[in-house]
């Protein structure tokens, strides 16, 4: 677990649990380097925060994008120093955004195993409302791999699911206003290339479009929850 404040109270069992990953992977990559140590605590006990969490999440992804383990370390490298938890997230969308849609069928036991954690029939429930997961009549269920986690994340925050739902939903609309209007003025300055050539600015243009759009939408909330605060303490 973590507390408010975000301080490490995490072992290295529950990182991996977290993570879906196994405790000797946490090991090998603190010991290339690629994950900060633990806060060293009582009885020599390592414990992880969650910047350990986001920044394990990304190298998972790019490890699932087929990166070597050197491109990896080149990839962290260029980082800045001192990303926050949810930096390290925003570059993890923009890598996940490369990939195609990864739809996989798997049993209860290994759903969990991804989520880090137990299921109730009431979080199946809710990450089936999201469209994060998809029971089948067979006991197993078809899942968004790319949305699993956050589906996962979403269990604990406090929101009806009615909110969420209703969120999701301007969200997509939103999403889909932006992505259309973008193509079109891609479409403008490309009418007349060659096809070759469309497909190799369409390769380049989709992360850096993505981290544009998530870079802008985080700063466009930060700002209204900051009025929203502020407005709410003069109250």
């Amino acid at each position: 677990m973590t507390t408010d404040a975000g301080e490490p109270t995490l072992t290295i069992d529950e990182l991996a649990a977290r993570t879906g990953v196994t405790v000797r992977t946490v090991r090998f990559y603190g010991s290339k380097g690629l994950l900060p140590p633990p806060v060293i605590g009582p009885r020599r006990v390592g414990h992880y925060g969650p910047g350990h969490v986001a920044r394990l999440a990304l190298i998972e992804e790019l490890r699932q994008q087929g990166m070597t383990l050197a491109a990896i370390e080149r990839y962290l490298r260029q980082l800045p120093a001192g990303l926050s938890p949810d930096d390290l997230a925003i570059h993890r969308a923009v890598v996940a955004s490369w990939a195609p849609e990864a739809v996989e069928t798997v049993s209860r036991r290994e759903l969990e195993r991804r989520a880090g954690r137990p299921l109730g029939e009431e979080d199946v429930e809710r990450l089936a409302a999201m469209n994060v997961v998809d029971p089948a009549d067979d006991g197993r269920f078809r899942v968004d791999a790319g949305l699993l986690r956050l589906g996962v994340q979403l269990l604990d925050v406090p929101l009806s699911q009615e909110a969420i739902l209703a969120a999701r939903k301007v969200l997509i609309e939103h999403s889909r206003a932006a992505a259309h209007e973008l193509s079109q003025l891609l479409r403008g300055e490309v009418a007349e290339r060659a096809t070759q050539d469309v497909r190799s600015l369409s390769a380049h243009m989709q992360p850096l479009v993505v981290q544009a759009l998530l870079t802008t939408f985080q700063r466009s909330l930060r700002e209204e929850l900051g009025e929203w605060l502020t407005g709410s303490r003069t109250d």
